[in-house]
C-alpha cells in the first residue's frame, strides 16, 4: 500500500464515520431554533382552490379552517401601495393588459369571477370577493396569523415596505421572507434581518450538495425554513419546464436527491422546518408525512384540515 493511502485511508473512514454519526445527532453540535410559532396548516395564495386567490375572502376561509399560515406574493403599485398579487401583469387574474406597476391602488381591476387553480390544472376557483388587497390590510386584519411573504422582483422600495410593514405591526417573529433567488433575499435580510426567512433555489442546491459530500453537519444553516416542491408532483401537478421529457427527468432526479428521511430529520433537529408545497391531493400528503415533513402547503385548506381531523391530528401541517 502506497504511503498515501496509508494515511487517506484511515482519514476518510473516521470522516465518513464522523459525519454519519453528526448528521443523526446534530443538536451535539447545534441548538436547534425554536418557531415562536406552530406551522401547522398554510394556504397558498391564501387558499387558491377554494376562494379566488388572494382575496380577504379566501384568507378569511382558511382562517376559518384553522390555517396556522398564508402564503403570500407581494407586488408595488405606481403609488407605492404594497398589493398581494402573484402576478406583476394582470392579465391572467383579470383580463386586464396591465402590470400592476403601472397602476394606483385604487385603479386596480376587479379579479375574473373564476380563476384556475395552477396547481391543479381544470380545476376552478370562484368567490363574491373580487378584489386586490394590500398587505396593510391584512396584517391589520389579521395581526397574529402568521405569514409567508414572497417578494417576486429587486425592488428595493418593495423591499423596504415589506420589511416596514413587518416593524409597524410588531411582526418580526411571524412573518417570513421568502424568495427563490438568493440576490432578492440577499436585499430582504438587510432591511429587516429579525424576519426569520426560507431558502433560496441555489441555497437549497447548496444544502444538498453539503449532505452528500457529508459536510452538513459541520456547517451553520442561518435559514429557519426549507419550503420545497414534493417532487413527485413533477409532470403531474406541477410543470417547471415545457418540455415533459425535461419534467420527466426533473422528477426522477429531484425524487432521488430530496425525498430523504435522513435529510429532513437531520433539518428538523435543528430547527428547521421542512414544508412541502402546493399538495392538493391526498397520496401527496402521505408521500410528505411518510418522508417526516414539518408541514404542508395546500390550495385547499378544507381538505387537508380533513385529513388532519381524520387522522386525529397525528401528521403535523404548515
Amino acid at each position: 500500500m502506497s504511503p498515501v493511502l496509508y494515511y487517506a485511508l484511515p482519514a476518510l473512514g473516521s470522516y465518513v464515520m464522523l459525519s454519519v454519526f453528526f448528521l443523526r445527532r446534530p443538536r451535539l453540535l447545534h441548538t436547534p431554533w425554536v418557531p415562536a410559532f406552530l406551522p401547522r396548516l398554510g394556504a397558498h395564495r391564501a387558499g387558491s382552490g377554494e376562494r379566488l386567490e388572494h382575496t380577504m375572502e379566501a384568507m378569511e376561509n382558511s382562517v376559518a379552517q384553522r390555517s396556522d399560515f398564508l402564503e403570500l406574493d407581494c407586488r408595488l403599485t405606481r403609488d407605492g401601495v404594497v398589493v398581494v398579487s402573484h402576478d406583476e401583469n394582470l392579465s391572467r387574474l383579470s383580463g386586464v393588459n396591465r402590470d400592476v406597476s403601472s397602476l394606483d391602488f385604487e385603479e386596480l381591476p376587479l379579479c375574473k369571477e373564476e380563476l384556475e387553480v395552477y396547481f391543479s390544472p381544470g380545476h376552478f376557483a370562484h368567490g363574491t370577493d373580487r378584489r386586490m388587497v394590500s398587505l396593510e390590510d391584512v396584517f391589520r386584519r389579521f395581526p397574529r396569523m402568521p405569514v409567508s411573504v414572497e417578494v417576486k422582483s429587486v425592488n428595493e422600495e418593495l423591499i423596504n415596505k415589506v420589511a416596514g410593514l413587518v416593524r409597524h405591526f410588531d411582526r418580526n417573529e411571524i412573518t417570513i421572507w421568502a424568495s427563490e433567488k438568493s440576490s432578492i433575499m440577499k436585499k430582504c435580510r438587510a432591511a429587516n434581518p429579525e424576519m426569520p426567512f426560507a431558502f433560496t433555489i441555489s441555497r437549497g442546491l447548496w444544502l444538498v450538495l453539503l449532505y452528500y459530500v457529508g459536510l452538513l453537519p459541520f456547517v451553520h444553516i442561518p435559514e429557519r425554513f426549507f419550503i420545497c416542491f414534493l417532487p413527485t408532483t413533477i409532470n403531474r401537478t406541477y410543470f417547471p419546464f415545457s418540455c415533459s421529457g425535461l419534467n420527466k427527468l426533473a422528477a426522477v432526479v429531484s425524487k432521488w436527491l430530496i425525498m430523504r428521511k435522513s435529510l429532513i430529520q437531520h433539518l428538523e433537529q435543528r430547527g428547521v422546518q421542512v414544508i412541502f408545497w402546493c399538495l392538493n391531493e391526498e397520496s401527496d400528503f402521505e408521500s410528505a408525512y411518510g418522508l417526516g415533513a414539518t408541514g404542508v402547503i395546500t390550495d385547499y385548506p378544507t381538505i387537508l384540515r380533513r385529513y388532519l381531523d381524520n387522522r386525529g391530528g397525528a401528521a403535523r401541517v404548515f
